[in-house]
């Protein structure tokens, strides 16, 4: 039975859809159908669709009441939306449904495994999130919650971890035919750790222990746990809060970093051996993940930074957007990244430029746009004289540009998008130090509309960001300080 605030919730997001033109959003990347997005929910196959849930808020473009959006997809870029899924209307849930992950049961049904929260005064007069584990079940439309819920809270965390800091459950079947979940928790030292819960049936679950302790290195509060194994390596991804710089590899506040090693499935150990930032660009966190039914670990996440949700003005109608799907692979110890293959079906117009010289600032016809596939490869036209600089400008005319430069010296890779029509004083540049050897650089952009994603050195590394910019401003040109050669392939993409 629907309870009445999500009947409400379905009811105003309907309505409210109807006054959001299609050439007012992405092209390929999912929006919030109405009002806020975050996190990226339940991100599942089931009934031979691609489930993407979000954490939403229907009602203001910015965070408040917590419900689970919902859309569907068949190839992860063209999606559908569907009614919400939750809305905080139970008593362990009234003052949101946060963040979880979607599973399907073996009668059928899909589980979805979210955290509840309750907000309790403090004799401080300070409030606190109290947050606990819940369930609820459906047929990929309807969700019924479950009669026992919650079913983890404060008495299934280990002693001195926060009932405040308890949330994100990603949920797995392992070939045994068990259950596993991870969580992301507070311990006593207050700098974050996964805690790791099994279950027989998906319903009833028990603590096992700590999965992964951040111990202090990055950050603290470690939010939206992912866990899987590719390539013969088990890999962790979490996304921690208040994290200082390590150099360029993780920059200030909330950022997502990926451990990587080796996972003993006999006894749910994992020892890591390496880290890495997923994203090293503006607007990326709390991806989750997939396995797709051809075999492929994919991963989405939320293309926006909590520094940076002040972009917004009060003309939007819609506020935060999912990435890229992404295929992961690992390669000597670290994770690459690359589109979706399905993206490739959606390229049209090709257009080719081979040894370009570039020399100060070119335009080249035919290369244009904001919803486009750009791969390039550029290097010193000389290769005795190394350039000093290289940029591609995009989202451009006489007043807007965002650009992606590359400084072959120091081998740095900015992205900057402080003239992109941004009126607040935001994060507007991020830098990333890549493999270049003699000036040699591979990008791939993807441009859809408000937002750019470029894949480095084949999917080496990743940079995100948002871009608020006009759409009429469609100009890419090309600079170079220095002399540089330059490849050059271009789609425009529907």
């Amino acid at each position: 039975m629907i309870s009445q605030a999500l009947r409400e919730a379905r009811e105003f997001e309907e309505e409210s859809e109807k006054r959001i033109r299609e050439t007012e959003r992405p092209s390929f990347h999912l929006t919030a159908r109405t009002g806020w997005m975050n996190d990226p929910n339940g991100f599942s196959c089931y009934k031979g669709q691609y489930h993407l849930f979000y954490q939403y808020n229907p009602y203001d473009t910015c965070w408040g009441s917590m419900h689970w959006g919902h859309a569907v997809s068949r190839d992860m870029l063209h999606w559908e939306y569907l009614p919400a899924a939750l809305a905080p209307d139970e008593l362990y849930d009234k003052d949101g449904c946060f963040s979880g992950s979607a599973i399907e049961l073996p009668d059928g049904r899909h589980l979805l495994m979210y955290t509840g929260v309750v907000r309790e005064k403090q004799e401080n007069g300070g409030i606190c999130e109290v947050q606990t584990q819940c369930l609820a079940m459906g047929n990929g439309t309807d969700y019924e919650k479950y009669e026992n819920n919650p079913v983890l809270d404060e008495r299934d965390i280990p002693e001195g971890s926060s009932r405040f800091d308890f949330r994100d459950p990603k949920v797995w079947r392992k070939k045994d035919g068990t259950y596993r979940a991870l969580i992301g928790s507070r311990p006593a030292d207050g700098s974050g750790q996964v805690l790791l819960y099994a279950s027989e049936d998906g319903l009833c679950w028990q603590y096992r222990k700590v999965f992964a302790a951040n111990n202090d290195r990055f950050g603290k509060m470690w939010e939206c746990p992912d866990f899987f194994v590719l390539d013969g390596k088990g890999v962790l991804i979490v996304s921690p809060q208040d994290m200082l710089p390590r150099e360029l590899e993780y920059h200030n506040g909330n950022g997502t970093v990926c451990l990587i090693g080796e996972y003993d499935e006999e006894t749910d150990t994992f020892t890591e051996q390496y880290d890495q930032a997923v994203d090293y660009g503006i607007d990326f966190y709390a991806p989750q993940t997939i396995l797709t039914p051809d075999g492929r670990r994919v991963l989405i996440g939320w293309m926006q930074n909590w520094e940076t949700c002040a972009v917004r003005t009060p003309e939007d109608k819609w506020f935060g957007q999912m990435s890229l799907p992404r295929e992961l692979s690992i390669r000597d110890g670290r994770l690459y990244q690359n589109p979706i293959r399905e993206l490739e079906e959606r390229r049209r117009d090709r257009v080719e430029y081979r040894g370009v010289l570039v020399r100060d600032a070119i335009s080249l016809e035919g290369i244009r746009g904001r919803r486009a596939d750009i791969e390039l490869a550029v290097c010193s036209a000389d290769e005795q004289k190394l350039y000093r600089k290289f940029a591609v400008r995009f989202a451009q005319n006489a007043r807007y540009q965002t650009s992606v430069s590359f400084e072959p010296l120091e081998g740095i890779l900015k992205i900057d998008r402080m003239f992109s029509g941004s009126r607040k004083a935001v994060v507007h540049q991020r830098r990333s130090r890549i493999n270049s050897k003699d000036g040699h650089l591979k990008l791939r952009m993807i441009l859809d509309r408000f937002s750019v994603e470029v894949f480095i050195n084949d999917g080496e590394q990743v940079m995100s960001a948002t871009i608020q910019t006009v759409p009429e401003a469609d100009g890419i040109s090309f600079f170079a300080d220095g002399e540089v050669k330059m490849d050059i392939v271009k789609f425009a993409l529907e």
